[in-house]
């Protein structure tokens, strides 16, 4: 069975839209697709040459993501990687990123950026693993919650949530510069509407003082997301871990960097914390040097938040 690989169409789309649906549970893969306004010359699939459609997908989505020193670059993410089970094992998806490894590379973009449960698939592409940590142990008992006034996020936050995560990123290695358009369809993808995530009110002024995203997953909340001041932290973990008791959770997971006011905050939300090691994330150097590319995945305190997924 041979294919050609090209570029999209837009008469391509609802075949992506078709395979995306076969491959994967995210019905939200189509409009996080529709963000980018080139999003065809940088979607490259491969074209079943006896006439049965589309036989696999890559996407490359170009992001601003800050370096080891906090300076935002280029980025292509590859995202939305999906074969027809009928033609997998033919080593479309290698040929498909070697052609979005030139359009990245044309485009300027730095380095490239993945998140995956397969590496094998992206390792002889060029494509390599870095290490990230998460914290995870048993869900803790009651505590006290603590001056700040803790609640569901709204719609009238967005504005304050958004000011958050720029000021508490804005040299955060390997996090990305939210868009309007991101906030509006990328985040609330990934986490769900705004009201599924807390914020922390000052007790003084009312201002937002923190932003929580904790959802429950399988038996454990698991933190995805914070920005704000350390200060509101304790409030905040207190209110994810009794959300996560009365639905009967027992665990607890925390994805994001352990600063010392994480570290310090971390018992009201868990307890018996082990640190796990992963490899899910991968990168490849494109117009940067390797050593860059690599000191900003390693960087301490580097995270690229879930929210921000391709």
């Amino acid at each position: 069975m041979s294919a050609t690989v090209r570029t999209a169409t837009q008469g391509d789309d609802p075949a992506l839209a078709a395979l995306w649906k076969r491959c994967f549970d995210s019905p939200h893969l189509a409009a996080l697709h529709a963000l980018d306004p080139d999003r065809h010359r940088h979607t490259f699939v491969a074209q079943n040459d006896a006439g049965e459609g589309i036989d696999a997908v890559v996407v490359y989505v170009p992001r601003l993501i800050r370096d080891a020193e906090g300076t935002p670059r280029r980025v292509g993410g590859i995202g939305s990687v999906a074969t027809r089970p009928e033609a997998r094992g033919q080593g479309l998806v290698r040929r498909l990123l070697a052609a979005a490894e030139r359009t990245m590379t044309a485009e300027q973009c730095a380095w490239s950026l993945l998140f995956t449960g397969t590496p094998g698939v992206y390792r002889g592409s060029g494509w390599q693993e870095f290490a990230s940590t998460y914290t995870e142990g048993t869900l803790a008992a009651p505590s006290a919650a603590g001056a700040f006034r803790v609640r569901a996020a709204t719609a009238r936050d967005a504005v304050q949530v958004a000011a958050l995560h720029h000021a508490y990123n804005a040299k955060r290695p390997l996090s990305s510069l939210r868009a309007p358009e991101d906030w509006a369809v990328r985040v609330p993808a990934w986490y769900g509407a705004i009201d599924r995530s807390l914020v922390a009110q000052d007790p003084v002024s009312g201002a937002l003082a923190g932003w929580l995203v904790a959802g429950h997953e399988e038996d454990r909340v698991e933190v995805r997301e914070f920005a704000g001041t350390d200060a509101c932290l304790g409030p905040l973990f207190a209110a994810a871990a009794a959300g996560g008791r009365a639905a009967g959770l027992t665990r607890a997971r925390v994805r994001i960097p352990v600063t010392p006011g994480v570290r310090a905050a971390l018992p009201v939300l868990l307890t018996e914390a082990g640190q796990v090691t992963e490899h899910v994330g991968m990168a490849r150097p494109l117009r940067a040097p390797a050593g860059s590319v690599r000191a900003t995945v390693s960087a301490p305190g580097a995270v690229h938040w879930y929210g921000d997924c391709f």
